[in-house]
This record gives structure tokens, sequence and C-alpha cells, in this order.
């Protein structure tokens, strides 16, 4: 039979490497404790995991082993990430769609939901107010809509770019949107976007064809899977993959998520920049079978295990969490969060501080301010982190890899991390905030070694604080 995406030009790898029935056949074989340590050794080495090493983490069964998975996770985190957060915020520019997926409230049938594109006024207001909120990192967010094209978007990132308030300025702009092919993915790259994601949503294929319409435009699941490696041949510098769990059983997505990085690992030299993981949330007019809902405890084990996994891979903890939730899972090998999100469209400078549902593509977790976030994080020993340091120098793809070896974190990523944590308090940060911020900083420097990298970054911090000076990063 004859697909759509064979009428289309895939990637160069562009085939159906998610063994299905091999990974049935994983998850099904016994708990070994001896060799799930030596995976964790593996991990705890840096080196990237295949399908088969992490099911053996995911057979695990013994809450002791558990523990020590979560322990792993823990130390492989700091050892790559050190004690940094990144931050970001979503901003949703349209939600017009033409697909019908199952769990979307922005699918085509539902008549409830409010539509809606920000004209580039409203879409400069937006990124004003997150400006003034100190925000300097952003993922526009698009419905898969026929106005929402490459020339579209593209337009979008250039206007968000010149687009500033102050010191207020965005300096990374990331995408989520439909899957384009390599002319659409070319046009986008030259707008200056940073990551662009797309989402795979499940990757177990009976389930995929039973929560999209064949006919619509996300019913080709071949295309959809492809859409990272076409990114990469169009000189995409970085991509993000995910899966909507609670869709199909965790275990399998996150085999499925291995595999992915592991594909274009061998075919680009490159693995994704970045793993989603969002559980399902309630959204207007959806209605869910909630056979594969993921536990707390369960989430715990997805997060960790992706650590494990993927040792240089970015990993997104969202707003659709809870507080408590995150809060908790944080350690376990999150490295980027939103933080004082509204994904309802033009919900930036709304004057309602609640939810409105009809407006949204689910409902958010956590409704906490940037501020709120920003402090907690400080106060439990995180440096929050706006730096955007690495993609301006030409650290992204597969240079990233040569970088993140020991050394690397104390003399480049906490001193940038610093620099923009500085720069949010003299502009944006509360009082209690302020003197939260201003003690960690000071503990962060006290752990630098006393070199000319530490008293270069002291005079930066000084100049940030005294002048208005700002964006000095190594």
């Amino acid at each position: 039979m004859t697909t759509a995406s064979d009428r289309k030009t895939l990637s160069t790898s562009g085939y159906h490497f998610i063994d299905e029935d091999h990974f049935d056949r994983l998850l099904l074989g016994k708990p070994d404790r001896g060799a799930a340590r030596d995976v964790i050794a593996k991990s705890l080495a840096k080196v990237p995991l295949e399908p088969e090493e992490t099911a053996v983490l995911l057979r695990a069964d013994d809450p002791d082993l558990i523990e020590e998975i979560f322990a792993a996770a823990r130390q492989l985190k700091r050892d790559v990430y050190g004690n940094r957060i990144v931050l970001f915020a979503p901003l949703y520019v349209g939600s017009y769609c033409r697909n019908d997926c199952l769990y979307c409230a922005f699918r085509s049938s539902n008549r409830d939901v409010v539509r809606h594109t920000l004209s580039p006024e409203e879409l400069t207001a937006q990124v004003e107010t997150l400006q003034r909120h100190g925000h300097k990192r952003l993922i526009l967010v698009f419905g898969e809509h026929p106005a929402y094209n490459p020339e579209f978007i593209a337009d979008c990132v250039r206007r968000v770019y010149a687009t500033r308030v102050g010191h207020g300025e965005i300096r990374r702009v990331n995408i989520n949107a439909a899957p384009l092919d390599h002319p659409g993915f070319r046009i986008v790259k030259e707008a200056g976007i940073g990551t662009y994601q797309v989402f795979q949503e499940t990757y177990h294929r009976a389930t995929y064809g039973a929560m999209h319409a064949p006919e619509s435009s996300k019913g080709d699941y071949l295309w959809r899977l492809d859409s990272p490696a076409r990114a990469i041949e169009s000189e995409c510098d970085d991509v993000g993959i995910g899966a909507l769990f609670g869709l199909y059983d965790w275990r399998f997505e996150i085999l499925s998520l291995v595999a992915h990085s592991r594909h274009l690992q061998k075919h680009y030299g490159v693995g994704p920049h970045t793993i989603s993981f969002p559980r399902l949330r309630p959204a207007l007019g959806v209605r869910i079978d909630d056979t594969y809902t993921v536990s707390d405890d369960d989430f715990k084990r997805v997060v960790a295990i992706l650590r494990l996994a993927v040792p240089y891979t970015g990993m997104i903890l969202t707003a659709r969490e809870t507080a408590e939730v995150r809060r908790e899972v944080m350690a376990f090998g999150v490295s980027q969060i939103d933080a004082g999100s509204r994904i309802e469209l033009a919900g930036y400078t709304a004057a309602e501080k609640v939810q409105q549902i009809e407006k949204e593509q689910f409902e958010l977790g956590d409704l906490r301010s940037l501020d709120e976030v920003m402090r907690e994080l400080i106060l439990d020993g995180y440096v929050p982190s706006f730096c955007t340091a690495c993609y301006r120098a030409g650290r992204t793809g597969e240079h990233f890899m040569e970088f993140a070896i020991p050394g690397f974190i104390q003399s480049l990523c906490t001193p940038n991390a610093l620099t923009t944590l500085q720069e949010y308090l003299c502009d944006y940060g509360s009082d209690e905030t302020r003197a939260a911020g201003a003690q960690l900083i000071e503990k962060e420097l006290n752990h630098l070694p006393e070199d000319p990298r530490k008293q270069e970054l002291q005079q930066r911090l000084q100049r940030i604080r005294q002048s208005n000076q700002r964006d000095l990063y190594f």
C-alpha cells in the first residue's frame, strides 16, 4: 500500500526503525540485579545506552535497586549539568489546527475551544510582557495548520528577536510546530531558530493510528517520525523529540525515545538536543481512557531512566506538572523547565489571573510566577540560568558533547549561568529573590578556583550590578 510519506521526500534515514516486537520481548524479560548495576556503571561513565540496556533498568522491580537508579540519575545530572536549571517560557501563536488528535483541545472537531492567531502587534505585546518579567528564552508553539507555514513561522521568529524593552531581549527562540519538508526547515533555520521540536506523541503505531485520523496530515506516522532527521539534514543545529505519556505503556515509550536518539546519533553523529516527556493533562472536551495513566512514582522512574540512557541530552520538565511533582523529580535529571507560563492565546497580557480552559490546549499544573519559581530554585540550591552562550558561540549539535566534559561546567556553564542570574536579580527580581540570589552567587563563587577566569567573572558580575552592561558571556 502506498502511504502519504512515500509521496514525500523523506530523509536519507527515513524508515521505520521502531521495532515493536523486539521492545515487547525486552520488557518481558526477567529482572537482573547484576545486569542493572552494570548498566548503571555504563551510564555513570557517560556512555549512551542502547534500548536493550535501557530495558534492563525498566525491568528492575526491587525497591532498593530502583533507589540505586534514582541515586545514579542524580549523580549523572550533577556530573553533566552541575546544579543549573535553564528556564524558558512557552508562547502560543495560533490555535487553528487541521488535525483531530483525540487528546488535544485544539483538535479540529472541538467547537468549544476559542480559535485565534496572534497578530503581529499581539505577538509583540506578548513578547514585551515576557521581557518585563525577565525571560530570555522562548518556545513558540503553533497549531498544525496551513496558515502556520515556514514563512509565517520565520516572520514570527524575526519579530520576537527584534522586540526589546529596557534591558529585555529574547536571545533564543525555539519552535514547536508541524513537521516540515527540507525547504521548510531551511526557511525557519535562516530566521535564526534554536531547537525545532516535533513530538511523536506515541511511538506505538496502533495507538498512533487510533489517536490520529489516517486522512489527516498527522496521520502519517513515518513522516512525523522522520521529521527530526529532515531538520538535521536541513542544517537545523538542534532538534527536540518527545512522547506524550499516558497514551501507551510508558516503558515502551522510553525504549522508543532511546531508539530514536540512537537512530539520529547513528546516521548524523548527533542525537536530539532535548527530550520532553509530558504527561496527559485535562483539556476542554477531551476524554481519554486512563489505562496507561502514569503514576507519580512511575513518572519519577521515567525521568531517572531517561537521564541514565541519554547522558548528554537536555531533559525538559514543563508546567503541565504540579509544583510539588516538579520539585521532587527535578533532581533526577531535568535540565530545563518553563516558569511563569500562560498557554492561552494572548495569555501573558490578559487581565485574568486564572486559567481560561477554553483558550488552552490543556490545563497547566504549575501557575507560579517566574519570580516564585526562581526563588524556590535558588533556595533549593539550583542556579537558575537564562544562558544562551553555547548556541551563539557555536557549541551546538554534535559539538556540544565535545564540551560536556569535566571542567566545562566549571569554566563556562557556571560562570555564564551566574551572569544571567545576576541580570535577572538586578532587573526583575523581587527583594526576597534578590537577597537569596546574592547569597547563592557568593556561595557558587566560593566553589570556583582562584584563577583568571574567576577574576573576570567577578568583574563581569560587578559591571552588571553597577552599569547597563548585559549579555556578558564566556
